[in-house]
């Protein structure tokens, strides 16, 4: 059974930093490219950043180039999300996603979703 939790979400004042984890069971990431999705209230859930199998960084939000960093560590199962210099507008609930293929900025076709994960900017 896979399971894909992710950790790390919490209130920050605008400027703060985070940095979610995700940890995946029942599956091996390295056969993924793993990302990151976001949605906020009334809004649809959209691609922040993605990772691919060979450790390529793909972006789909201009905004947060600079201020967010993807890595993985396969040995340990592991997605990373550093986010700096946050901002209001990043507020979302976080989702990682896994993808059997190329990372994708559309949610269709994930694999795997995790739960979510609550990020809170305040200004």
């Amino acid at each position: 059974q896979v399971q894909v939790v992710e950790s790390g979400g919490g209130l920050v004042q605008a400027g703060g930093s985070l940095r979610l984890s995700c940890t995946a069971s029942g599956l091996t990431i390295d056969d993924y490219s793993m990302g990151w999705f976001r949605q906020a209230p009334g809004k649809e859930r959209e691609g922040v950043i993605c990772i691919t199998r060979a450790g390529a960084t793909v972006y789909y939000i201009n905004s947060i180039v600079g201020r967010f960093t993807v890595s993985r560590d396969n040995t340990k199962n592991l997605l990373y999300l550093q986010m700096n210099s946050l901002k209001p507008e990043d507020t979302a609930m976080y989702y990682c996603a896994a993808r059997y293929g190329s990372c994708s900025g559309s949610p269709s076709n994930v694999n795997y979703w995790g739960q979510g994960t609550q990020v809170t900017v305040s200004s």
